[in-house]
């Protein structure tokens, strides 16, 4: 008797509950109907990228010593070989006056050697022909003839000794160069280290020390970005790039890939990675004063397809399915088949026609498989853009 009365209460309890989700309204959804637009694959950074300037030189003077002269300060424009700082030189450049006096002197030795070398040929040559003539001795003739060929040998020996002269004038100037700073291309200068007076140190290998003079062009900027290695393959120089970046907030800015690293960066905890350069094209410099160090963000456009069946890549699921509402009112999912796309839009190459509508709603409370829906009011499309 208990064990019916329990089977009774069971069923009546069952049947109260659904009865009360039968009696449920049904979930309101939103819809989106499918349209058709361009669709872009995209590949994009995986961490900030970096605008940089196309030429920057951290340059040091490749000796010690006191800081004599400082000729720019930061922010000055200078040429390519303009001076830009010199140390206390005034002991190189004694000895570069020396070494060009001894220059000067071993030239004019060697052409006083040379023109009595020369006079002692003719002297010679006159007499051989006497010689022919039976107008002076053999024994003569012979002497002239060794005495000029000395004083050739001796033009010779000057001429070497004029050619090391002019080498050491040459080791003097370039031990004096070493003292000097040139800027190595037209640019910007960024900084500056140290003042008149201070010892100025280079940087030893393996240590960095501060650059004498940092500097780099102002008129010329690229941008480096990590592409992780799963994409590397698919990118090429040449492919078309969207830049954006934190100091020009809502501006996008044209740029073409100029370089692909050819080796993967494998840092430890940090996704492989490969540095894509990317130039700006000439119109959207026009439009920047950029400076070196600017983060930025690229989109490297890899393929693109006009008129294309798309829906928002948000509103897949499982990366191959879409939910519908059935003639019944019923939520369901729908498999499609995607093409290229991007973290915005997908293409749908099979399984739903432009004018379609499915859920966007799908992070509402209540949507879920197999409820019944009614569609709201908002409705939005997916294309024909």
């Amino acid at each position: 008797m208990k064990r019916s009365v329990l089977v009774w209460g069971g069923v009546v309890a069952v049947g109260v509950a659904w009865m009360m989700l039968a009696k449920q309204p049904p979930v309101a959804v939103e819809v989106m109907t499918v349209g058709t637009g361009k669709v872009e694959h995209i590949v994009a950074n995986t961490r900030a990228g970096t605008v940089t300037a196309c030429q920057r030189s951290r340059l040091s003077l490749p000796i010690g010593g006191q800081i004599d002269r400082i000729l720019v300060k930061e922010n000055d424009r200078v040429k390519e070989d303009q001076l830009l700082m010199v140390l206390w030189n005034r002991d190189r450049q004694a000895r570069l006056e020396q070494a060009e006096a001894f220059l000067n002197s071993a030239r004019l030795e060697r052409e006083g050697i040379c023109v009595s070398a020369q006079l002692d040929r003719r002297e010679s040559n006159r007499l051989k022909g006497l010689v022919s003539r039976g107008l002076v001795s053999t024994d003569l003739a012979d002497k002239a003839a060794t005495k000029a060929q000395a004083s050739d040998f001796q033009c010779q020996a000057a001429k070497a000794r004029e050619e090391e002269a002019g080498a050491a004038f040459s080791l003097a100037k370039a031990s004096l160069d070493q003292t000097r700073l040139y800027a190595p291309f037209d640019g910007m200068v960024a900084e500056v280290t140290g003042e008149v007076g201070e010892y100025s140190t280079p940087s030893p290998p393996g240590v960095a020390t501060p650059p004498a003079i940092d500097l780099l062009t102002n008129d010329c900027h690229y941008v480096i970005a990590p592409i992780d290695e799963v994409d590397a393959a698919d990118i090429r120089q040449g492919m078309p790039v969207r830049i954006t970046m934190d100091a020009f907030r809502d501006q996008q800015f044209a740029g073409r890939v100029r370089r692909v690293a050819p080796y993967i960066l494998d840092f430890e905890k940090q996704a492989r990675t490969v540095d894509v350069e990317v130039d700006f094209e000439a119109e959207a410099l026009e439009q920047l004063n950029l400076l070196a160090g600017y983060s930025a963000d690229v989109e490297i456009i890899i393929e693109i397809r006009e008129d294309a069946l798309k829906i928002p890549t948000e509103l897949l699921i499982e990366e191959n399915k879409v939910m519908m509402l059935d003639s019944e009112g019923v939520l369901k999912l729908h498999l499609v088949t995607t093409g290229i796309g991007n973290w915005r839009e997908t293409e749908i190459i099979t399984g739903l026609s432009a004018g379609d509508q499915i859920v966007s709603s799908l992070g509402l409370p209540g949507v879920e498989v197999g409820k019944n829906a009614q569609v709201s009011d908002k409705a939005s499309d997916a294309g024909n853009d």
